[in-house]
């Protein structure tokens, strides 16, 4: 208690990191303010039906990354989900089109190029979603809107809601540029810890009611949380070198103490990455579900049902695919050679340059392999717990995308604040050594 009194104490003295945290805390205030704003035209009290909508299936994901505003039907309703499914559309577009593959090689120039496309692509996503939400209000939440004129509010709504997400969006980057932490990150995981209080005691009485197990039950959901939790932070730390066949390969012609040096290779390198990239896709067909046609509807049923056989297997394999996807994009054996190469390392018996390349690059599949397998088993341990007997708000902390975000992003921000620490010589947060972070963004910017 006294070290971490101490701490605090030394991150006040230090002026830029002080800064940085008020103004992080500024921009969170203000995201949670506008998550309680509803949108004109709409009646809060009528919105019960779309709360209880909000409570379960895939809505309830929306719903979390949001921090409750979907289902308050708030002017930041759709979160800074349509930018996270707009960076993912240009990532994918970088990998396959050689214009925006040049953009990639420009440098700084062609990052900006990408940003400013990334927003364009974000308007006309949240234009359709916000349309597939006015709909679902419309039709499937009586009483929520009391606007006279049908077509003035439709507009005014769409508008309001595009510039809601740009709005949070301009916070995200606020946040990187002026605060600490990873700004889209930071707004995603205080939508979900601003869900865990409510979840917590939804199944605290859940657990209490007669029949439901008592207050043994919710004491052994807590340790298997906690268990999760562990596992959770395993994976976001994980870092193993190259598989015992390779390890004795793979060496520099320079020693350091008597340690041959090896390569690092990262079972989990992507983070989070991967779940927030299937989950944006898995979005989709709770959209379908919206537009209330058989053929669209029928689709987004099959797909939608959170504890379904169908959505965890289609989610499962996304998250592997992602895992892979965002991997190439993270880490580059071409790059990795070339270093090596310049550096005097070697790998013994592989020449260098096309070859060392295909070994780096079958060495990395078979690290990420195990990785992305664990990755998707977290990501759908949530469902198990729902078809367990846990209340379905509180079954999104058991594992997923919630608890690994929050896991990820925490690890990420108090390295940042650590490495300040350590600049002016103060001790770091942690005494048995360095916060190791996912090193990865969880959205190129």
């Amino acid at each position: 208690m006294k070290k971490f009194i101490q701490t605090l104490k030394n991150i006040y003295k230090i002026e830029d990191l002080r800064a940085k945290l008020i103004a992080t805390l500024g921009f969170l205030l203000i995201y949670r303010l506008g998550a309680h704003v509803v949108l004109p035209g709409v009646d809060p009290l009528g919105l019960t039906a779309l709360q209880e909508q909000a409570s379960s299936g895939i809505v309830a994901l929306i719903n979390m990354f949001s921090g409750g505003a979907f289902g308050q039907a708030s002017v930041f309703a759709l979160g800074i989900m349509p930018y996270i499914s707009a960076s993912i559309v240009i990532q994918l577009l970088g990998m396959a089109v050689p214009y925006f593959q040049r953009l990639q090689k420009e440098g700084e120039s062609g990052r900006k190029k990408i940003n400013q496309l990334t927003r364009y692509l974000t308007v006309i996503i949240t234009v359709f979603q916000s349309l597939a939400y006015i709909t679902n209000l419309k039709y499937q939440i009586p009483g929520a809107l009391v606007a006279h004129n049908e077509t003035l509010f439709i507009f005014s709504a769409v508008m309001i809601m595009v510039a809601g997400t740009m709005f949070v969006m301009w916070l995200g980057e606020k946040i990187t540029d002026k605060g600490i932490g990873n700004g889209i990150s930071l707004l995603i995981m205080i939508g979900i810890i601003a869900k865990l209080p409510t979840s917590l005691s939804a199944e605290v009485v859940s657990r209490l009611s007669p029949g439901s197990g008592g207050i043994l039950s919710f004491l052994v959901e807590l340790v298997i949380l906690f268990l999760v939790f562990v596992a959770s932070i395993a994976l976001v730390q994980a870092v193993r070198k190259v598989p015992v066949q390779y390890a004795k390969r793979i060496v520099g012609n320079k020693q350091y103490g008597g340690v041959r040096q090896y390569i690092p290779l990262k079972v989990n390198a992507a983070g989070v990455m991967p779940i927030i990239f299937a989950q944006a896709l898995m979005f989709i067909p709770a959209s379908l579900v919206s537009f209330n046609t058989e053929t669209t509807a029928s689709i987004g049923r099959a797909f939608s049902d959170y504890t379904g056989f169908w959505y965890n297997l289609l989610l499962a394999i996304l998250v592997i695919v992602f895992t892979y996807f965002y991997t190439a994009i993270m880490v580059n054996p071409t790059q990795m050679a070339e270093e090596m190469k310049k550096n005097g390392g070697y790998i013994p018996g592989i020449k260098p340059g096309k070859k060392t390349v295909e070994f780096l690059d079958s060495a990395m599949s078979k690290i990420i392999l195990p990785g992305s397998i664990f990755l998707a088993i977290i990501t759908i341990l949530p469902s198990f717990a729902q078809i367990a007997g846990v209340n379905n708000q509180f079954a999104m902390f058991f594992g997923g995308t919630s608890l690994l975000i929050m896991v990820g992003v925490v690890l990420d921000t108090l390295q940042q604040i650590e490495s300040h620490l350590l600049m002016r010589r103060y001790d770091g947060l942690m005494k048995t050594g360095r916060i190791k972070g996912r090193g990865t963004a969880p959205v190129s910017v």
